[in-house]
């Protein structure tokens, strides 16, 4: 299923479905029992756009200071899960994910979440998200008593029901891992003064949390570069991703200029060579790219299961294995990550 897809989704059954379970919770609210002090199972939800989720880190370690590291939960679509593997900071086995492979695998891998939320006995949901409505009502269905999430309250934002206890105002101007800190210190706030947030998130922890690829992983990468390069040892090589994804074009940068770098290093140092890289649904705009440069020293691969997908979050605060920086091998459909 692709971005457009989800979107159109997000819009159209989204808003009806927001709405309905919004009455329904006008409804139920009077009967229901305050959320429980202090929380005992936490629940983040974060479905797209994993780059995010890695400066989630400060809000992920208050989480594990107040319920321990095997009562926090991450709710994802799979494809993206391989980035909460590589932060390692909760059990493999708290990672619920949700399949996009299409609509119906969407519907049931979202109900099967829920109830596997439910039988969790998740009593607090955090919504990374900051305009999805899926988010929103997942975190609703999941059985949370204590929901904490964006709200657009003078409609400056998409419109996203009613559905959480601790609403907080979207900050552009906040840098994003403080803001989601600052989710995590709402459980400590009465709901009825929110938005407004007298708490710190505190600073920034001195010593950055770091990853480091197996070194399986490591070899298996020289192995594939030196069989396409044909050659004894590795070259300099650089790596251009051209995110030929429809996630978020507006921040894509023109394929022509891509092309164009790749020719200026290639004039420049004679040794050096070019690799663009990309997620596997990207296979044939990073073909387009390597055609369109025409050069030796930037090697077309030899067939799509052999595509090398080099995955980096560039604002991440985790110092990453220059590498391998988020390796990601696709053969035959089948990811293997570290």
């Amino acid at each position: 299923m692709n971005v457009r897809s989800m979107r159109l989704i997000d819009r159209w059954v989204g808003v009806p479905l927001c709405l309905l379970l919004t009455i329904a919770r006008k409804v139920t609210d009077p009967f229901r029992h305050g959320a429980p002090l202090p929380p005992q199972r936490i629940l983040f939800v974060k479905l797209a756009e994993q780059g995010s989720t890695v400066l989630a880190h400060r809000a992920f370690s208050r989480a594990i200071e107040k319920v321990g590291r095997e009562n926090v939960f991450f709710l994802v679509f799979e494809d993206n899960r391989f980035v909460m593997d590589a932060m390692a900071l909760i059990p493999s086995a708290n990672i619920v994910t949700i399949s996009t492979s299409s609509p119906l695998s969407a519907i049931r891998g979202a109900l099967g979440a829920v109830r596997r939320l439910r039988q969790e006995g998740i009593d607090v949901a955090i919504d990374f998200e900051f305009f999805a409505r899926a988010s929103d009502v997942l975190c609703y269905l999941s059985g949370a008593q204590a929901r904490v999430g964006f709200h657009p309250f003078g409609g400056g934002a998409a419109w996203r029901g009613d559905l959480m206890t601790h609403r907080l105002s979207y900050n552009p101007h906040m840098h994003t891992s403080r803001s989601f800190a600052v989710m995590v210190e709402a459980l400590d706030v009465d709901p009825a003064v929110l938005p407004a947030l007298d708490v710190e998130a505190g600073e920034e922890s001195a010593q950055s949390p770091e990853w480091r690829a197996r070194s399986a992983d490591v070899q298996a990468v020289r192995e594939t570069l030196l069989n396409e390069i044909s050659g004894q040892d590795l070259p300099p090589m650089v790596l251009l991703n051209a995110n030929c994804s429809d996630m978020l074009p507006l921040r894509r940068w023109p394929e022509e200029r891509y092309v164009e770098l790749a020719r200026r290093l290639l004039t420049r140092y004679a040794e050096l060579y070019v690799v663009f890289t990309g997620a596997p649904a990207e296979v044939e705009q990073v073909f387009a790219l390597v055609n369109a440069v025409q050069s030796e020293r930037c090697p077309p691969w030899r067939g799509k299961r052999r595509l090398v997908s080099f995955w980096r979050c560039t604002h991440c605060p985790m110092s990453w294995s220059p590498t391998t920086a988020g390796l990601h091998i696709s053969r035959r459909s089948r990811r293997s990550t570290s």
